[in-house]
Protein backbone atom coordinates (compact mmCIF):
# COMPACT_ATOMS: atom_id res chain seq x y z
CA UNK A 1 0.00 0.00 0.00
CA UNK A 2 1.00 4.25 -0.48
CA UNK A 3 0.55 5.52 2.98
CA UNK A 4 0.38 8.94 3.56
CA UNK A 5 1.29 9.57 7.35
CA UNK A 6 0.66 12.91 8.88
CA UNK A 7 3.11 13.74 11.52
CA UNK A 8 5.60 10.97 10.33
CA UNK A 9 8.78 12.92 11.98
CA UNK A 10 7.20 12.80 15.18
CA UNK A 11 7.40 10.28 17.95
CA UNK A 12 4.82 7.61 16.98
CA UNK A 13 4.46 8.65 13.35
CA UNK A 14 8.11 7.97 12.14
CA UNK A 15 7.81 4.72 14.42
CA UNK A 16 5.08 4.17 12.02
CA UNK A 17 7.17 5.11 9.12
CA UNK A 18 9.80 3.00 10.19
CA UNK A 19 7.73 0.01 10.49
CA UNK A 20 5.71 1.04 7.24
CA UNK A 21 8.85 1.16 5.22
CA UNK A 22 10.07 -2.21 7.13
CA UNK A 23 6.65 -4.30 6.15
CA UNK A 24 6.97 -2.97 2.43
CA UNK A 25 4.82 -0.15 1.68
CA UNK A 26 5.11 2.51 0.47
CA UNK A 27 5.77 6.11 2.53
CA UNK A 28 4.51 10.20 2.21
CA UNK A 29 5.27 11.85 4.90
CA UNK A 30 3.93 14.67 5.42
CA UNK A 31 4.88 17.13 8.61
CA UNK A 32 5.10 21.06 9.31
CA UNK A 33 8.34 20.07 11.48
CA UNK A 34 6.98 22.19 14.59
CA UNK A 35 8.96 22.05 17.67
CA UNK A 36 8.72 18.80 18.40
CA UNK A 37 9.38 17.37 14.91
CA UNK A 38 12.55 15.93 13.89
CA UNK A 39 14.14 14.51 10.68
CA UNK A 40 16.59 12.33 12.38
CA UNK A 41 13.58 10.23 13.90
CA UNK A 42 13.51 8.91 10.20
CA UNK A 43 16.90 9.51 9.07
CA UNK A 44 16.90 4.96 8.99
CA UNK A 45 14.57 5.33 6.06
CA UNK A 46 15.10 8.69 4.17
CA UNK A 47 17.45 6.76 1.45
CA UNK A 48 14.60 4.05 1.23
CA UNK A 49 13.31 4.73 -2.18
CA UNK A 50 9.60 3.81 -0.68
CA UNK A 51 9.71 6.60 1.39
CA UNK A 52 9.05 10.48 0.30
CA UNK A 53 8.81 14.04 2.43
CA UNK A 54 6.20 16.84 2.00
CA UNK A 55 6.93 19.42 4.31
CA UNK A 56 3.38 20.50 4.83
CA UNK A 57 1.32 22.10 7.35
CA UNK A 58 -2.43 20.05 7.60
CA UNK A 59 -3.83 23.50 7.65
CA UNK A 60 -3.22 24.14 4.40
CA UNK A 61 -5.96 22.93 1.76
CA UNK A 62 -4.11 23.57 -1.17
CA UNK A 63 -1.33 21.53 0.05
CA UNK A 64 -3.09 18.81 1.08
CA UNK A 65 -5.34 19.18 -2.28
CA UNK A 66 -1.64 18.77 -3.88
CA UNK A 67 0.09 16.31 -2.12
CA UNK A 68 -2.78 13.67 -2.32
CA UNK A 69 -3.33 14.76 -6.47
CA UNK A 70 0.24 13.77 -6.69
CA UNK A 71 1.16 10.92 -4.62
CA UNK A 72 -2.62 9.14 -4.60
CA UNK A 73 -2.00 7.40 -1.64
CA UNK A 74 -4.28 4.26 -0.68
CA UNK A 75 -4.82 5.56 2.94
CA UNK A 76 -4.30 8.52 4.86
CA UNK A 77 -2.82 7.98 8.81
CA UNK A 78 -3.57 11.11 10.09
CA UNK A 79 -0.94 11.38 13.62
CA UNK A 80 0.01 14.75 13.39
CA UNK A 81 -1.22 16.94 16.48
CA UNK A 82 0.12 18.82 18.76
CA UNK A 83 -0.33 16.46 22.10
CA UNK A 84 1.61 18.17 25.20
CA UNK A 85 -0.86 18.57 28.26
CA UNK A 86 1.64 21.10 29.87
CA UNK A 87 1.64 23.28 26.50
CA UNK A 88 -2.25 23.15 26.05
CA UNK A 89 -2.80 24.58 29.30
CA UNK A 90 -0.29 27.63 28.82
CA UNK A 91 -1.46 28.07 25.15
CA UNK A 92 -4.80 26.58 23.85
CA UNK A 93 -5.24 28.42 20.72
CA UNK A 94 -2.25 25.80 18.97
CA UNK A 95 -4.02 22.82 19.85
CA UNK A 96 -7.45 24.36 18.65
CA UNK A 97 -6.25 25.46 15.55
CA UNK A 98 -3.88 22.11 14.48
CA UNK A 99 -5.89 19.26 16.25
CA UNK A 100 -9.43 20.89 15.38
CA UNK A 101 -9.30 22.90 12.53
CA UNK A 102 -6.35 20.58 10.83
CA UNK A 103 -8.07 17.30 11.05
CA UNK A 104 -11.08 19.05 9.42
CA UNK A 105 -9.03 20.69 6.57
CA UNK A 106 -7.30 17.07 6.04
CA UNK A 107 -10.72 14.93 6.11
CA UNK A 108 -12.29 17.83 3.30
CA UNK A 109 -9.12 17.59 1.15
CA UNK A 110 -9.28 13.52 1.53
CA UNK A 111 -12.92 13.66 1.33
CA UNK A 112 -12.46 14.94 -1.80
CA UNK A 113 -9.55 13.32 -2.99
CA UNK A 114 -11.49 9.97 -2.70
CA UNK A 115 -14.53 11.24 -4.47
CA UNK A 116 -12.41 12.35 -7.43
CA UNK A 117 -10.79 8.50 -7.41
CA UNK A 118 -14.75 7.03 -7.80
CA UNK A 119 -15.24 6.55 -3.80
CA UNK A 120 -12.48 3.53 -3.92
CA UNK A 121 -13.76 0.86 -0.94
CA UNK A 122 -10.26 0.29 0.08
CA UNK A 123 -9.96 3.78 0.51
CA UNK A 124 -8.74 4.71 4.26
CA UNK A 125 -9.48 7.59 6.41
CA UNK A 126 -7.15 6.70 9.94
CA UNK A 127 -7.55 8.88 12.18
CA UNK A 128 -4.97 8.82 15.02
CA UNK A 129 -6.17 9.75 18.86
CA UNK A 130 -5.94 8.97 22.76
CA UNK A 131 -7.69 7.51 25.70
CA UNK A 132 -7.29 11.03 27.39
CA UNK A 133 -10.55 11.65 25.40
CA UNK A 134 -12.50 9.48 27.59
CA UNK A 135 -11.60 11.45 30.99
CA UNK A 136 -10.73 10.04 33.96
CA UNK A 137 -10.99 6.97 35.91
CA UNK A 138 -11.22 5.89 39.70
CA UNK A 139 -9.24 2.58 40.75
CA UNK A 140 -11.22 0.39 38.96
CA UNK A 141 -12.46 0.09 35.98
CA UNK A 142 -11.19 0.85 32.10
CA UNK A 143 -12.14 2.83 28.96
CA UNK A 144 -13.67 0.98 26.25
CA UNK A 145 -14.59 1.88 22.64
CA UNK A 146 -17.98 2.85 24.43
CA UNK A 147 -16.91 4.75 27.11
CA UNK A 148 -18.72 8.41 27.29
CA UNK A 149 -15.93 10.82 26.26
CA UNK A 150 -15.19 13.84 28.85
CA UNK A 151 -12.08 15.69 28.11
CA UNK A 152 -10.80 17.41 31.01
CA UNK A 153 -7.76 19.64 29.26
CA UNK A 154 -7.80 21.52 26.47
CA UNK A 155 -5.32 19.14 24.56
CA UNK A 156 -8.01 16.01 25.07
CA UNK A 157 -10.95 18.14 24.29
CA UNK A 158 -9.19 19.08 21.36
CA UNK A 159 -8.75 15.24 20.49
CA UNK A 160 -12.12 14.57 21.21
CA UNK A 161 -13.70 17.42 18.81
CA UNK A 162 -11.44 15.54 15.81
CA UNK A 163 -12.53 12.40 16.36
CA UNK A 164 -16.16 13.96 16.81
CA UNK A 165 -15.49 15.19 13.28
CA UNK A 166 -14.26 11.91 11.71
CA UNK A 167 -17.21 9.71 12.88
CA UNK A 168 -19.35 12.80 11.44
CA UNK A 169 -17.43 12.35 8.08
CA UNK A 170 -17.99 8.78 7.79
CA UNK A 171 -21.70 9.03 8.94
CA UNK A 172 -22.31 11.70 6.72
CA UNK A 173 -20.50 11.33 3.95
CA UNK A 174 -19.48 7.73 4.30
CA UNK A 175 -15.35 8.30 4.42
CA UNK A 176 -13.90 5.24 5.13
CA UNK A 177 -12.55 5.93 8.44
CA UNK A 178 -11.00 4.06 11.32
CA UNK A 179 -9.99 5.65 14.84
CA UNK A 180 -7.71 4.20 17.01
CA UNK A 181 -7.41 5.74 21.00
CA UNK A 182 -4.18 4.77 22.65
CA UNK A 183 -3.04 4.62 25.99
CA UNK A 184 0.42 6.58 26.87
CA UNK A 185 3.44 5.61 24.95
CA UNK A 186 7.25 5.24 24.85
CA UNK A 187 10.69 4.21 23.80
CA UNK A 188 12.84 5.62 21.59
CA UNK A 189 12.88 9.32 19.89
CA UNK A 190 10.38 9.98 22.72
CA UNK A 191 10.60 13.94 22.39
CA UNK A 192 12.37 14.86 25.81
CA UNK A 193 10.10 16.83 27.64
CA UNK A 194 7.92 13.69 28.47
CA UNK A 195 7.87 12.28 31.60
CA UNK A 196 10.09 8.93 30.35
CA UNK A 197 12.77 11.66 29.26
CA UNK A 198 12.85 13.55 31.54
CA UNK A 199 13.71 11.66 34.12
CA UNK A 200 16.17 9.87 32.16
CA UNK A 201 17.94 12.87 31.35
CA UNK A 202 17.52 14.15 34.53
CA UNK A 203 19.02 11.44 36.46
CA UNK A 204 22.10 11.25 34.00
CA UNK A 205 22.63 15.22 34.52
CA UNK A 206 22.18 14.40 38.34
CA UNK A 207 19.18 17.23 38.23
CA UNK A 208 16.42 16.95 40.24
CA UNK A 209 13.39 14.50 38.87
CA UNK A 210 10.18 16.00 38.83
CA UNK A 211 7.11 14.13 39.98
CA UNK A 212 3.49 16.05 40.20
CA UNK A 213 1.48 15.59 43.42
CA UNK A 214 2.22 12.46 44.97
CA UNK A 215 3.11 10.38 42.11
CA UNK A 216 -0.24 8.79 42.39
CA UNK A 217 -1.52 9.12 39.00
CA UNK A 218 -1.91 5.69 36.87
CA UNK A 219 -1.16 5.57 33.57
CA UNK A 220 -1.50 2.04 31.08
CA UNK A 221 1.82 2.55 29.42
CA UNK A 222 2.70 1.11 25.77
CA UNK A 223 5.74 1.00 23.77
CA UNK A 224 6.09 2.62 20.90
CA UNK A 225 6.82 -0.07 18.71
CA UNK A 226 4.12 -2.09 19.58
CA UNK A 227 2.12 0.87 18.94
CA UNK A 228 2.88 1.30 15.29
CA UNK A 229 2.29 -2.24 14.92
CA UNK A 230 -1.15 -1.93 16.00
CA UNK A 231 -1.99 1.63 13.81
CA UNK A 232 -1.01 -1.05 11.38
CA UNK A 233 -3.06 -3.56 11.89
CA UNK A 234 -5.82 -1.73 12.50
CA UNK A 235 -5.02 0.07 9.07
CA UNK A 236 -5.23 -3.22 7.50
CA UNK A 237 -7.51 -4.98 9.20
CA UNK A 238 -9.88 -3.10 10.58
CA UNK A 239 -13.82 -2.51 10.18
CA UNK A 240 -14.79 1.11 8.54
CA UNK A 241 -16.27 3.39 11.05
CA UNK A 242 -15.01 1.35 13.73
CA UNK A 243 -12.95 2.34 16.60
CA UNK A 244 -10.62 0.58 18.19
CA UNK A 245 -8.87 1.32 22.09
CA UNK A 246 -4.86 0.20 21.65
CA UNK A 247 -3.21 -0.26 24.93
CA UNK A 248 -0.36 -1.51 26.52
CA UNK A 249 -1.77 -4.04 29.48
CA UNK A 250 1.13 -1.91 31.40
CA UNK A 251 -0.96 0.03 34.31
CA UNK A 252 1.46 1.89 37.26
CA UNK A 253 1.71 4.81 39.11
CA UNK A 254 4.21 7.56 38.30
CA UNK A 255 5.86 7.21 41.60
CA UNK A 256 6.22 3.37 40.98
CA UNK A 257 7.55 4.10 36.50
CA UNK A 258 10.08 6.53 38.10
CA UNK A 259 11.48 4.79 41.09
CA UNK A 260 12.42 1.66 37.92
CA UNK A 261 13.59 3.70 35.70
CA UNK A 262 16.00 5.05 38.64
CA UNK A 263 16.94 1.11 39.24
CA UNK A 264 18.18 0.53 35.72
CA UNK A 265 20.06 3.99 35.71
CA UNK A 266 21.49 2.58 38.84
CA UNK A 267 22.27 -0.74 36.97
CA UNK A 268 23.28 1.19 33.49
CA UNK A 269 24.72 4.24 34.21
CA UNK A 270 25.87 3.79 37.63
CA UNK A 271 27.26 7.30 38.12
CA UNK A 272 25.10 9.73 40.63
CA UNK A 273 23.69 6.52 41.67
CA UNK A 274 21.48 6.01 43.41
CA UNK A 275 19.24 8.02 41.42
CA UNK A 276 15.96 7.70 43.77
CA UNK A 277 17.78 10.52 45.84
CA UNK A 278 16.80 12.85 43.09
CA UNK A 279 12.90 12.48 43.02
CA UNK A 280 11.55 15.52 44.13
CA UNK A 281 7.20 16.07 44.66
CA UNK A 282 6.28 19.08 42.88
CA UNK A 283 2.65 21.16 42.38
CA UNK A 284 0.38 19.03 40.58
CA UNK A 285 -0.78 20.52 36.89
CA UNK A 286 -4.42 21.98 36.86
CA UNK A 287 -7.27 19.04 35.78
CA UNK A 288 -4.70 16.28 36.27
CA UNK A 289 -6.74 13.24 35.18
CA UNK A 290 -5.57 10.48 38.41
CA UNK A 291 -6.25 6.94 36.00
CA UNK A 292 -6.41 5.59 32.59
CA UNK A 293 -6.72 2.39 31.75
CA UNK A 294 -7.56 0.40 28.36
CA UNK A 295 -10.00 -2.85 28.07
CA UNK A 296 -8.17 -4.27 24.53
CA UNK A 297 -10.56 -6.85 23.79
CA UNK A 298 -11.73 -5.49 20.86
CA UNK A 299 -8.16 -5.15 19.20
CA UNK A 300 -7.76 -9.07 20.66
CA UNK A 301 -10.79 -10.63 19.70
CA UNK A 302 -11.54 -8.74 16.24
CA UNK A 303 -7.78 -8.16 14.92
CA UNK A 304 -6.16 -10.56 16.78
CA UNK A 305 -3.63 -7.85 17.91
CA UNK A 306 -1.98 -7.49 21.54
CA UNK A 307 1.06 -6.18 23.21
CA UNK A 308 4.47 -7.59 22.59
CA UNK A 309 6.52 -5.47 25.39
CA UNK A 310 6.18 -5.60 29.02
CA UNK A 311 6.48 -2.43 30.84
CA UNK A 312 10.37 -3.88 32.54
CA UNK A 313 11.56 -4.92 28.74
CA UNK A 314 10.50 -1.55 27.41
CA UNK A 315 11.82 0.60 29.97
CA UNK A 316 15.02 -0.98 29.80
CA UNK A 317 15.25 -0.74 25.85
CA UNK A 318 14.37 3.05 26.52
CA UNK A 319 16.81 4.04 29.04
CA UNK A 320 19.15 2.09 26.91
CA UNK A 321 18.84 4.25 24.41
CA UNK A 322 18.70 6.92 26.02
CA UNK A 323 22.33 6.67 26.68
CA UNK A 324 23.36 5.65 23.42
CA UNK A 325 22.21 8.56 21.26
CA UNK A 326 23.16 11.91 23.02
CA UNK A 327 23.84 12.91 19.43
CA UNK A 328 19.67 12.53 18.81
CA UNK A 329 18.54 14.44 22.71
CA UNK A 330 21.02 17.03 23.08
CA UNK A 331 20.37 19.52 20.43
CA UNK A 332 16.36 19.50 21.16
CA UNK A 333 17.03 20.11 25.07
CA UNK A 334 17.67 23.90 23.49
CA UNK A 335 13.90 24.37 22.00
CA UNK A 336 11.59 26.61 23.44
CA UNK A 337 10.56 25.18 26.70
CA UNK A 338 11.73 22.33 27.08
CA UNK A 339 13.31 21.59 29.86
CA UNK A 340 10.81 24.25 31.91
CA UNK A 341 8.18 23.54 34.20
CA UNK A 342 5.16 24.46 31.64
CA UNK A 343 1.28 24.19 32.16
CA UNK A 344 1.49 26.13 35.62
CA UNK A 345 -0.80 29.56 34.22
CA UNK A 346 -4.31 28.22 34.93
Amino acid sequence: MKLLITGGAGFIGSAVVRLAIAQGHSVVNVDALTYAACLENVAAVGNSPRYVFEKADIRDRAAMDRILAVHDPDAVMHLAAESHVDRSIDGPGTFIETNITGTFTLLEAARAHWMGKGRPDGFRFHHISTDEVFGSLGPTGKFTEDTPYDPRSPYSASKAASDHLVRAWHETYGLPVVLTNCSNNYGPFHFPEKLIPVVILNAMAGKAIPVYGKGENVRDWLFVEDHADALLTVLTKGRPGRSYNIGGENEARNIDLVRTICRLMDEMHPQGAPHDRLITFVADRPGHDLRYAIDPSRMREELGWRPSVTLEEGLRRTVRWYLENEAWWRPLLARQGVGERLGVKA
